[in-house]
Order: C-alpha cells, then sequence, then structure tokens
C-alpha cells in the first residue's frame, strides 16, 4: 500500500503532465468513431476533456476519404467516450 507522501508525489507529477499538455494540439478517438482535433484545455477528475477551437472527423469507410471537418469551436467530450488521446507532433515542437 502506499504512502501519503508517495500518493502526493504521484499526484504532483500527474498534475504536472497534464499541465505541459495546456494548450498543445490533440487528436481524440471517440467510441462511435469520430475523431476530434483541437486545443487541449481542461479536463476534469471524471476524466471528461474540453478542447477549444476543435473539428470533428466523421469515421470513414474508406481511409482515403477523410472529408470536411466540421467545426465545433468550444467542445467538451465525455471521459466515457474517450476511446485514445494522441498529441499533434507539430505541437510537441519538435
Amino acid at each position: 500500500m502506499a504512502g501519503q507522501g508517495e500518493l502526493s508525489s504521484y499526484s504532483s507529477r500527474g498534475r504536472q503532465k497534464l499541465e505541459s499538455l495546456l494548450n498543445k494540439n490533440m487528436r481524440i478517438r471517440m467510441t462511435d468513431g469520430r475523431t476530434l482535433v483541437g486545443l487541449f484545455l481542461c479536463t476534469d477528475r471524471d476524466c471528461n476533456v474540453i478542447l477549444g477551437s476543435a473539428q470533428e472527423f466523421l469515421k470513414s469507410s474508406d481511409s482515403f476519404s477523410q472529408g470536411e471537418p466540421r467545426v465545433l469551436g468550444l467542445a467538451m467530450i465525455p471521459g466515457h467516450h474517450v476511446v485514445s488521446i494522441e498529441v499533434e507532433s507539430d505541437s510537441l515542437g519538435l
């Protein structure tokens, strides 16, 4: 069982990691096949995610046709619908 100091340290590292991702472009895949791309603005203890300047890409049966994105603006993605989250490489400053 982890001690109080270990839990505090783990929580602090997690918070620092999330803070380092603020205002980075994120790609979030959802359970219904949609993908949302936008700036990571915040999250909460239920793992809901808020994206700014979000665009929605629909699941395509043809992998070559992405179609036009739908502009959403500010979007809240419920945590239970998130399948995966990726940070776009161009926002990492590589």
